[in-house]
């Protein structure tokens, strides 16, 4: 009986017995291949890469009070990793090439679970030597997934984007919502409850196990699962530095309003618990846009409207802080405004990646370039915000600033969300 090849079948020629061992290898790849483990794999993955920063916020007092740290000094314990996360993000298109993206994500994992243990450590040093290998860490992870998602779901990769940026939001949630309450359970203070998370992390990686076997699998069989392909200069295309815009104020909104915005209600006059619910429905707004926008994008060929709808709820909702940011149903409002809009900027951004990417490689490289324009610029806001707040004595010039920036990222996301694809 003749022998046919399928598309994921490796052609069958030479000597009888490689041909028959390349076949084993395929059918090993294929069976390693399940949809399911692979979508808990990355699910696993993306619950980690918020997570462990978002468990920070509520313990910052008590590691101030714990090391003698200045409210500066205590600040960088943030700005650090989002910092790192730009600074690495352009080593990971190289190491995708060299050693599979499989790899690359289950040494990230690792990584990561090893910055979090030293996190905390009890010495300052090692407090931000662990949020530097933390940036580091998220940063390939945040360049890597996309380029995997690219490359597992081409007909269904904005769909998954919504999933993994979902999930991202639902780690940093949880985190944020028990990282006190693991404080009092586990009876060790703010080093048991941070160091927790490391555990998260290795569960991931044992989830991702099977991905670096299929990997591997695969890589023997001849099939091009590690991703090499022509480089892209991304960095000469007008689309990528648009993209690279778009993400980077997006990005600089958020961490600029999850640094001050209860600040900004308290200091006009709110309850600083309610100040707190009000930020805390916003975070959990965000889950909604980051699932649903991506859907929409992968539906459309032309995202420029949903790019600009995304800017526009942003300018809604930082207006109503400038405006009235003391009035209570007004604040629940611009709290959903924003909850929407920065879930679905972040959800539209790595859209953009795997939509404009003609394959894994360039998603990659994308990635890699959007990653560090869009971290460093991201690292800046907070800092700027709260220097402008302490020059001027109130919030009205950093919140205006804020509303410029949203329509340079309007023009940059109308340009990103052309038809177009690169490579």
């Amino acid at each position: 009986m003749p022998v046919t090849d399928s598309p994921q079948s490796p052609p069958l020629t030479g000597p009888a017995p490689q041909r028959r061992a390349r076949a084993d290898r395929a059918a090993l790849r294929d069976r390693l291949v399940h949809p399911g483990l692979l979508l808990a794999g990355i699910v696993l993955v993306a619950l980690n890469m918020r997570a462990c920063l978002a468990a920070v916020s509520p313990m910052v007092a008590e590691v101030q009070r714990s090391l003698g740290l200045s409210a500066t000094a205590s600040g960088l314990i943030t700005a650090v990793p989002v910092l790192f996360q730009g600074v690495g993000a352009p080593l990971t298109p190289r190491l995708v090439r060299r050693h599979g993206v499989e790899r690359v994500v289950l040494g990230a994992v690792l990584l990561l679970a090893g910055g979090v243990l030293l996190r905390v450590l009890p010495t300052v040093a090692a407090l931000y030597a662990g949020c530097v290998v933390i940036g580091v860490a998220i940063s390939v992870l945040n360049v890597a997934m996309p380029s995997l998602i690219k490359r597992e779901f081409p007909d269904r990769a904005a769909a998954m984007t919504g999933v993994y940026s979902t999930a991202m939001l639902v780690g940093a949630t949880l985190a944020a919502a028990v990282s006190v309450p693991l404080e009092r359970a586990l009876g060790g203070g703010w080093r048991f409850s941070l160091g927790f998370w490391s555990v998260l992390a290795l569960v991931a990686a044992v989830g991702w196990l099977p991905q670096l076997l299929r990997g591997r699998a695969g890589a023997a069989a001849g099939s091009p699962v590690a991703g090499a392909a022509p480089v892209v200069r991304v960095w000469r295309s007008v689309t990528a530095w648009q993209i690279s815009v778009f993400m980077g104020i997006s990005s600089l909104l958020v961490y600029s309003l999850v640094a001050w915005m209860p600040t900004i209600l308290a200091d006009h006059g709110m309850d600083r618990g309610t100040a707190g619910l009000v930020f805390a429905f916003s975070n959990l707004v965000q889950v909604a846009g980051a699932f649903a926008v991506p859907l929409l994008a992968g539906r459309m060929r032309r995202q420029r409207g949903l790019a600009v709808a995304m800017v526009t709820l942003n300018a809604l909702g930082i207006a109503g802080l400038l405006v009235a940011p003391g009035a209570g149903a007004w604040a629940w409002v611009c709290a959903l405004l924003l909850g929407v809009a920065q879930g679905g900027s972040l959800g539209l951004g790595l859209s953009f990646i795997v939509l404009r990417a003609g394959g894994s490689a360039v998603a990659a490289q994308l990635s890699g370039m959007t990653q560090t324009v869009g971290y460093l610029v991201a690292a800046s806001g907070p800092v700027a915000a709260g220097a402008l707040h302490q020059a001027t004595g109130g919030w009205t010039v950093p919140l205006a600033l804020m509303l410029l920036l949203c329509a340079v990222a309007a023009l940059a996301g109308f340009g990103a969300g052309r038809d177009r694809v690169l490579g």
